[in-house]
């Protein structure tokens, strides 16, 4: 792990941007811990870092300020300034394409579109895993949280580092990937948007009730993909206070 800058925010977070091979990254702390503090991975869509960055960096400012929490996040494959992969980039044009014909998003998209991704990204968000543990100023346990909800999935079956999970039910799910929800024993706290545009809601339900774990929390609120309130992001902190301390 490279660091690449280093900024002290106005909230006495310290804000590092650093690479990990080919993998951007940005890591937040506390400045004013004195113990090594536990984790939590901010997961996103592939949208590039920069474009999420107003979202993840609010976030990770909310939990170091409040919690005493580190927060990290990757850039994923095929975002930002990684290089391009042209089969991603075909199956989010079939996707498109399916959506604006009004028609159903054919297994054969979603799996083209998820699978590869979560194959790709899961191993860089274990191998980020074993680098920001390294560090003196973090220790477990680790929170992964947000993103791709298959990639959240995948890290709650390999991963025996990340303890808990907050999940957003608001992208497209392989059907392969409910069989793997029925091994997630972790605690999780999941949002789903009711009225979200691009997420089908009894398939977010089913996959809601295909976890295996017996502590498992829903958080339904009205409005679309991006409508998710202010509010909810202290219950999530509080979530996690409860399984990192």
């Amino acid at each position: 792990m490279h660091f690449t800058s280093e900024n002290r925010l106005d909230d006495g977070v310290i804000e590092r941007a650093f690479t990990l091979g080919e993998i951007p990254g940005i890591l937040w702390t506390p400045a004013s811990a004195t113990t090594p503090t536990p984790l939590i991975l901010i997961g996103h869509p592939p949208l590039g870092l920069s474009r999420m960055y107003p979202r993840l960096a609010g976030r990770a400012r909310y939990y170091a300020a409040e919690y005493g929490f580190a927060s990290a996040t990757i850039e994923l494959p095929g975002s930002g300034d990684r290089p391009r992969w042209p089969a991603a980039e075909q199956a989010r044009a079939d996707l498109r394409r399916a959506m604006e014909a009004g028609g159903p998003v054919g297994d054969e998209i979603v799996d083209a579109l998820v699978l590869p991704l979560v194959e790709k990204a899961v191993p860089e968000w274990r191998t980020a895993l074993d680098a920001l543990l390294s560090l003196p100023e973090i220790d477990g346990p680790v929170g992964y949280e947000g993103g791709v909800i298959s990639i959240g999935i995948r890290l709650a079956v390999v991963e025996p580092r990340i303890v808990a999970a907050g999940l957003f039910a608001g992208s497209l799910v392989p059907a392969a990937m409910f069989e793997e929800a029925r091994q997630v024993t972790i605690p999780l706290h999941v949002l789903l948007q009711w009225d979200d545009e691009g997420n089908d809601r009894q398939a977010a339900l089913d996959l809601f009730d295909a976890f295996a774990t017996k502590e498992k929390t829903l958080h339904a609120n009205m409005g679309g993909h991006t409508g998710v309130p202010q509010f909810e992001l202290e219950p999530g902190a509080r979530f996690f206070a409860r399984h990192l301390r």
